[in-house]
């Protein structure tokens, strides 16, 4: 019997299909909605970091792999940098830097849940007093006071301490592991940390201990943007399915992060959230009258930095340059090779050297001469050295810039070389550098800024402290902030154009 041409071609296109599901290759995960979540991965464990082999870890790196399956997507790790990353829900997911959600131990905090959505508790935390082992001075946290303590700035640990402890030294800075093995060098006497990350480097640093209890403080959430309900509809779904069916509990206990606070969470699932006692934010009239005085410190710290690193960077500066215009050549050849190497190396480079390196040197040469390189001491240090290649260049031009026969005049009329230089020439020079030393020195205040990471609370690390914790006032703080730098800097150009008035009327003598 002859098959008809239509059911033929029916047959043909069956085969085909069928052939097709047969040998095409399954769905790759890949095809999902990504699940984009922020974090800083340079945070450290146990909360997202690398393994031995280089492949990312972490029970906060589990956790987002198992939402975004709970959710049906494929979880896309977006970087940024912590104390940043709310601003990044305020981009859409598919820019760059874009997320979805943010999942980096942010804590539940009115301020943050009254601009966005905030999930279910994925972790009851409690932040930890951590000291060395061979240390009797700090035995719980009323023994704070007047003691140089490290914090991870912006957290409510850092805030914790500023309330609870006034009377401690408290020194701020972006990465954990430094402040924890600064206590463990003795440059610092404690560290306040979240019980993640103390239970973690509690195992890597046997001299390391509690001291006291930790301090119950709140819970780890999941923030996203207000009007993503659906996504927050699901991402508590989920988080209860992890409470309840043991996933969360062995993620946590892989990590050792399993404790009895972690029950609670159960138990709050059947409670409404976010908690109806959640602290409202402070009222603006009271918010200033608390953080003027931290600005004003801290605007005091930058005045001492400035004023204590750059007369010897300009005491420095000159003596390199007299070495490089008059001294031998075996003098001025490595002479010029350190004004290239300072002004051919980033500031930044030159802090983390002097504060994390030079110690460990000193410490090797003489037991005990680490505890004299406190944050302050490198900051004078680093700024100091950093300025006075500039200077040194700055007074070259002027030296060169005097004219040859002063100095032959001088010669001749019996006077030494070191007189004649010290004298004749240098105080010339000094007039026609004024305005390029006074630019530096105006430079240098705002340079004071990178001092932050070395556990410097400057006016502008002050104000990254402020604004995370008052982020509807970052007009107002931004503007303050600046007027503060500007009423520093503006009377530096003043005395600046009364000195150049000064020398040209005495040419130069004083």
């Amino acid at each position: 019997m002859k098959t008809s041409p239509q059911k033929t071609r029916l047959r043909t296109a069956t085969l085909v299909a069928v052939l097709f599901s047969l040998t095409a290759p399954p769905a790759r995960a890949q095809e999902l909605p990504p699940f984009r979540w922020g974090t800083d991965p340079t945070g450290g464990a146990p909360f997202n970091y690398q393994d031995a082999a280089g492949k990312p870890t972490g029970f906060e790196y589990e956790l987002a792999g198992y939402l975004a399956a709970k959710l049906g997507r494929t979880p896309v790790m977006v970087a940024g940098d912590w104390s940043k990353l709310p601003e990044q829900l305020n981009k859409p997911a598919g820019v760059e830097k874009g997320v979805d959600v943010i999942l980096n131990g942010y804590e539940l905090r009115a301020d943050l849940a009254a601009k966005y959505g905030v999930s279910r508790a994925y972790y009851a935390y409690r932040v930890a007093l951590i000291v060395r082992t061979d240390q009797t001075v700090i035995r719980d946290w009323a023994d704070l006071d007047g003691q140089r303590v490290g914090v991870l700035g912006g957290t409510v640990a850092n805030d914790y301490l500023v309330r609870h402890h006034p009377g401690a030294k408290v020194q701020t800075n972006e990465d954990v592991a430094n402040v924890v093995q600064l206590v463990a060098d003795k440059r610092l006497a404690a560290t306040v940390q979240d019980n993640p990350a103390a239970t973690h480097f509690l195992k890597e640093f046997p001299t390391l201990k509690l001291a006291g209890e930790p301090v119950k403080a709140g819970y780890y959430v999941i923030y996203f943007r207000r009007a993503d309900v659906e996504l927050g509809r699901q991402l508590d779904a989920a988080i209860a399915a992890g409470l309840r069916d043991g996933t969360f509990r062995r993620i946590y206990a892989k990590y050792g992060l399993w404790n009895a606070d972690q029950d609670e969470l159960v138990g709050l699932l059947d409670q409404p959230w976010p908690p109806a006692d959640l602290a409202a934010p402070a009222e603006a009239g009271n918010v200033w009258r608390r953080l003027l005085p931290q600005l004003f410190d801290a605007a005091g710290v930058t005045l001492m930095l400035a004023f204590g690193s750059f007369p010897l960077a300009m005491a420095l500066g000159l003596l390199v340059a007299v070495g490089r215009v008059y001294g031998p050549r075996p003098l001025r050849v490595p002479l010029g090779v350190y004004v290239e190497v300072i002004r051919g190396t980033p500031l930044l480079l030159q802090l983390y050297a002097i504060f994390y390196m030079l110690p460990v040197f000193a410490e090797r040469l003489i037991p005990g001469a680490a505890g004299y390189f406190t944050p302050f001491a490198c900051g004078i240090l680093g700024l100091a050295l950093n300025y006075s290649a500039y200077e040194a260049e700055n007074y070259r031009a002027g030296l060169l810039a005097v004219p040859r026969g002063q100095l032959e005049a001088a010669l001749a009329l019996g006077m030494s070389p070191g007189t004649a230089i010290r004298r004749i020439v240098v105080p010339q020079a000094v007039r026609l550098v004024i305005p390029p030393v006074t630019n530096d020195f105006i430079a240098l205040f705002k340079d004071t800024s990178v001092c932050s990471v070395i556990l410097i609370t400057e006016l502008t690390r002050k104000y990254n402290e402020l604004y995370n914790f008052n982020r509807d006032l970052i007009v107002e703080l931004v503007f303050l902030t600046a007027g503060l730098y500007l009423c520093m800097s503006y009377p530096l150009a003043l005395l600046a154009g009364f000195l150049e008035r000064r020398y040209a009327t005495t040419g130069g003598r004083s």
